[in-house]
């Protein structure tokens, strides 16, 4: 399945779990087809729960945390994870300039061939922030390696702002996550295995971030375009 022309792919979300919510399937493709695959995660994470942030206090579950975004990526197949240790659910306390910086850094080094990123109007402020420090940071400039840049959804976030026709998540682009990756195991059945690894951060049904909800997207999605499943994705920038 691997391809004679294989891309880098950087993955640059807010919380960890956004990463495989938003894409998982999909990046177990970019793997089986033997694209190298980074993911950079900028906010902390848990902080967000305390009345005031104090990293401090939770070294020990933050770095629990890191380990099972770590897990999650391996079940994947993607080893590459880094993190920004930004405020979680904080980062509008943050110059916008602060945080293009760090994912500028980020594009230096793994020069991406495709970037997936937020919805910019996700109703959590770490998810804007985020998405208007990548298209600052991966703007058009001569000579950039990004070729495509996709924005994607995420449970519990995509749909939940206030939806005006400017600001609604519009799919017109969408992978086919029925798509054997590995033995038999579709590129769904790939990402629910490793949402099962953010055990903690997944919800009961009929939350719109749990297991069985997160697996009957996938099937809507797949179901709109003629297919049995499928992530979608808004399209940000294509060069071909």
């Amino acid at each position: 399945m691997s391809s004679d022309n294989p891309k880098t792919i950087l993955v640059i979300v807010a919380h960890p779990d956004d990463e495989i919510l938003g894409c998982g399937g999909t990046l177990a493709l970019h793997v089986a087809n033997g694209d190298s695959c980074c993911i950079l995660i900028m906010a902390e994470g848990l902080t967000s729960r305390s009345a005031k942030r104090n990293s401090e206090a939770l070294r020990r579950e933050l770095e629990e945390l890191k380990d099972t975004a770590r897990q999650a990526a391996k079940v994947i197949g993607i080893n590459d994870v880094r993190f920004g240790g930004l405020p979680d659910n904080r980062m509008d306390s943050l110059d916008l300039l602060d945080i293009v910086k760090i994912i500028e850094e980020v594009i230096v080094d793994v020069k991406p061939d495709i970037i997936y990123t937020h919805h910019y109007s996700d109703l959590n402020i770490d998810h804007q922030l985020v998405h208007l420090a990548v298209m600052t940071a991966a703007r058009p400039l001569p000579k950039s390696t990004v070729r495509k840049i996709l924005y994607f959804e995420v449970p519990s976030a995509t749909g939940w702002n206030t939806q005006v026709s400017h600001n609604m998540f519009l799919p017109q682009y969408y992978v086919d996550l029925s798509q054997i990756v590995v033995e038999d195991q579709t590129a769904l059945d790939i990402k629910l295995k490793a949402l099962k690894i953010y055990e903690s951060e997944m919800r009961p049904y009929p939350h719109n971030r749990s297991m069985k909800s997160v697996e009957y997207l996938g099937y809507w999605r797949g179901s709109s375009v003629g297919l049995l499943s499928a992530e979608a994705f808004q399209v940000g920038r294509i060069l071909t």
